[in-house]
């Protein structure tokens, strides 16, 4: 098991909520989904869209630049972008759909850890 790094609290982080916060250096996205807590790149690997400042369904993440969508319960795409017919396949073109990477997330007391990145 790797290092972790403590990166917010359980009691600043509630329910359906996600913020961004800095892991080592990199934008990490940090969500809760009832009593699960997940972390993703917060960078989206379309056109580099903020994920943390998307929107949040259960556990898939929008972003709030062209609607790409990821599962961050394994960074899978669910949806490359929002857009259809030629605009999509100019975009599958330019920028191949790519998963966002995660990282293991525990909760020791009131403290969340995130997974440092190899």
């Amino acid at each position: 098991m790797g290092d972790y790094v403590e990166v917010s609290s359980v009691s600043e982080l509630p329910d359906g909520v996600m913020k961004k916060v800095s892991m080592e250096g990199k934008q990490v996205l940090l969500a809760r989904v009832g009593n699960d807590y997940y972390a993703a790149d917060n960078l989206c690997p379309h056109l580099r869209g903020s994920l943390s400042e998307g929107r949040l369904e259960g556990t898939v993440v929008t972003c709030p630049r062209h609607g790409s969508q990821f599962d961050l319960k394994d960074g899978h795409v669910v949806r490359w972008t929002e857009w259809s017919g030629i605009k999509q396949s100019l975009a599958r073109t330019f920028k191949s759909p790519r998963p966002i990477k995660t990282y293991e997330v525990k909760v020791e007391g009131d403290k969340i850890l995130v997974e440092k990145p190899e």
